[in-house]
């Protein structure tokens, strides 16, 4: 069994550490002293009771049982000099917490960071740089940036205060970069002028330019139109067809214009699959400042398009994008395996959604390509502009919505747009913190949501102030505005231009101890909306009181779910279907271990999405599905008619110790820690194991914390 050090470092579990520092408050205690066999009992009972949580224990966890075990056995002068103890010991580690913490990550051996997310790699020096920054600002952001009831708030998982390791920095979440405005009107980059590109595959390149510097002056997601590159394939068409023209020249022929047509649209080919493969292959091996690949998401919407011709090219792109992304990406042993970025949305519409339309082969090809690949994820123009006031727009990053926004023309506008910031609040500690009151409930509701206002308005007070010039590829040079230098963002934080966003955890969990049954009875669902819809009305009224876009966001918790739930244990203990196991669920979703079929969840959850403004995404669990296409589309299909967002979770893995491509399996090893292993070889060695999950939206490749991890193994299959 393994416990987490105070500095997120992994051992084994010792009993005898637990027999000696009671032993050590004991000599302290008075006529309340115990004797070493009662001592020798307790640390075994605390083993015991570690053992039943089937994951990794930390030691404030281990201190806590051993103090209740200690008071139940009547020697409370003990427990009070054990309390002395461990507050004696606190005071001497309080000066070096942050220093033990960066070395322990430096080292390696910090199991908070390495699971903290699933798509960096903690070994690697730029990570590791990023994670040093970043346990700076923590500590800054605790000590002297956020008042005190939020960071204790934060730390005892009521709320969670995301990427407070960027917080001592004036940087925001995530955005639609305006791709448009960079490459029609030209663009600045690192100080030097980049015109607008004269071909399809310029253009390309100077998008992953972009795209690698907006990644290195955010921490959230961004997401790329192509719509906005499919302008450029025609210039190429131009520029080839006066370079056929010139070479008939030289050649002294006369072809037909047809034969000269046909030998240009080859060319243009070549040069969209060289452009697309630019964008693919610049992205997944770019590294950003944070040590990752940019977390991009690619739009693909058909209607975007200007014009038939324009439609036409970005079909074009449209289908090389996918073509590739099913072909996948090498390893380091040559075999083809699916990259977690770029992360792309197809964007489901009448000419494309019925067989026999104009570009239904492309809703074809990303069928196959979803089964392989575990994306495209899917947006229903239809059910989108029923919510958006007759918009179809992308999201940024995994999930984050913008809410419709008109210029003084009183034009729609999204891209240029971002998000503040996000701060969740965990709905089944509100729950359990109400006893099942329902009027308690209500009020420590309010209480948490007034805590949530002020969290988040410290994300927008950080960011007020701001100088176009800490970051000019966002202010001054078109990736969000074209601000003069010296000039604050202080306008585009308010009247919704930016959004600013109120994310919720565990609305299951949280009906289920309030009515004692799944949000998905019948009896429960109008409790579950009614909890939504006061949160809309919190923004509501926060947004009417401010000025400041507030809406409501279905988190993407990765690390947070296991946070949360070792939070409830030790404050509530366990209670059977609510703070059993080592997650909570994310945002409206089904418990993944629910058994309910795909298109019952989809629908069920579509009411949920309509009332999650900021946000949300739901998915279904699906097994291999690449020799079912048919019933791929028949998913995809309903998701057209039925919901706005959504997507479909696949394995996609490989063994690199004996080459099986299949499903990498989560068994529990000797010390009850979940680890993942080969079904074929019984290999256990993550560096030598591809897997690819979707976690919170987007695709994880880089393992996770043992909470996700159990989350994981308990999926059920919705088909």
């Amino acid at each position: 069994m393994k416990i987490i050090k105070r500095n997120g470092a992994e051992e084994d579990f010792d009993n005898n550490k637990i027999v000696v520092a009671v032993a050590k408050a004991n000599t302290a205690a008075g006529k309340s002293k115990l004797s070493l066999e009662q001592i020798k009992d307790i640390a075994d009972y605390v083993e015991y009771k570690c053992e039943k949580l089937n994951r990794a224990v930390s030691v404030e966890e281990i201190q806590d049982m051993v103090e209740n075990q200690i008071m139940s056995t009547g020697a409370f002068e003990l427990a009070k000099d054990y309390v002395r103890y461990r507050y004696q010991r606190s005071l001497i580690r309080k000066a070096n917490t942050t220093d033990n913490r960066i070395l322990s990550l430096i080292e390696c051996n910090n199991e908070d960071v390495k699971q903290e997310n699933s798509n960096k790699n903690p070994t690697v020096n730029s990570v590791q740089r990023d994670y040093m920054a970043g346990e700076v600002s923590k500590d800054l952001t605790k000590r002297m940036l956020l008042p005190q009831d939020i960071v204790e708030a934060d730390k005892e998982g009521i709320i969670h205060f995301h990427d407070s390791d960027y917080f001592a920095q004036h940087m925001h979440n995530c955005d639609l970069v305006n791709l448009e405005d960079m490459l029609q009107n030209g663009t600045v980059i690192s100080e030097t002028r980049i015109e607008k590109p004269h071909s399809f595959s310029t253009a390309c390149n100077i998008a992953t330019q972009i795209i690698a510097q907006v990644a290195s002056n955010q921490y959230g997601g961004q997401s790329i139109s192509l719509a906005h590159l499919a302008p450029f394939v025609d210039v190429s068409r131009k520029k080839i067809y006066a370079e056929v023209q010139e070479e008939v020249k030289t050649f002294g022929c006369a072809p037909s214009e047809e034969a000269i047509h046909q030998v240009v649209e080859n060319r243009l080919r070549k040069e969209v699959t060289k452009g697309v493969q630019t964008i693919q292959y610049q992205v997944i091996t770019l590294m950003t400042t944070n040590g990752q690949a940019p977390f991009l998401t690619v739009f693909m919407y058909l209607n975007e398009a200007k014009n038939e011709r324009e439609k036409k090219d970005l079909a074009m792109i449209i289908e090389e994008t996918l073509k590739q992304r099913y072909q996948g990406v090498k390893n380091e042993s040559g075999v083809w395996i699916t990259p977690a970025f770029p992360k792309l949305i197809y964007v489901l519409e009448e000419d494309n959604i019925n067989e026999g339309t104009e570009y239904y082969y492309l809703t074809e090809m990303a069928a196959k390509c979803t089964a392989k690949r575990l994306v495209p994820d899917y947006i229903s123009e239809k059910k989108m502009m029923e919510l958006k006031e007759g918009n179809c727009f992308p999201v940024m990053g995994c999930r984050s919505a913008l809410s419709p926004w008109k210029d003084q023309e009183g034009n729609y506008k999204f891209y240029g747009r971002f998000n503040q910031g996000v701060v969740t609040i965990n709905l089944v500690d509100v729950a359990l913190s109400s006893g099942g009151d329902m009027d308690a409930f209500w009020k420590i509701f309010d209480e948490r949501l007034d805590l949530c206002y002020r969290a988040l308005m410290c994300r927008h007070n950080r960011l007020k102030g701001t100088l176009s010039d800490a970051a000019p590829i966002l202010w001054q040079n078109g990736a969000l505005a074209r601000l003069k230098k010296g000039e604050t963002i202080d306008r585009l934080l308010y009247g919704g231009y930016s959004t600013i966003s109120l994310g919720y955890a565990g609305l299951y969990e949280c009906v289920r101890y309030m009515t004692g049954k799944s949000h998905t009875d019948q009896a429960a669902t109008p409790f579950a909306l009614e909890v939504m819809e006061y949160m809309n009305q919190a923004c509501n009224r926060w947004k009417d009181e401010t000025n400041i876009g507030f809406s409501i966001y279905g988190s993407p918790i990765e690390s947070t779910t296991y946070k949360f739930a070792k939070c409830l244990q030790k404050r509530f203990g366990i209670i059977e279907g609510v703070t059993d196991r080592s997650y909570i669920t994310n945002s409206y979703h089904v418990n993944v271990s629910e058994e309910i079929d795909a298109f019952s969840k989809l629908k069920f959850e579509s009411q949920f999405q309509a009332l999650s403004t900021g946000g949300a995404i739901s998915y279904v669990e699906v097994p291999n599905m690449q020799n079912n296409i048919p019933a791929v589309l028949g998913i995809i299909r309903y998701i057209y008619d039925n919901i706005m967002y959504a997507e479909l979770n696949t394995k996609s893995d490989f063994c690199q110790e004996c080459g099986f491509d299949g499903e990498i399996q989560i068994v529990t090893d000797e010390s009850g820690k979940l680890v993942w292993e080969c079904p074929k070889c019984g290999n256990r060695d993550e560096n030598k194991l591809n897997v690819a999950r979707r976690t919170c939206g987007y695709i994880g490749t880089q393992f996770w914390n043992q909470g996700r991890t159990q989350e994981i193994k308990e999926r059920v299959l919705h088909l």
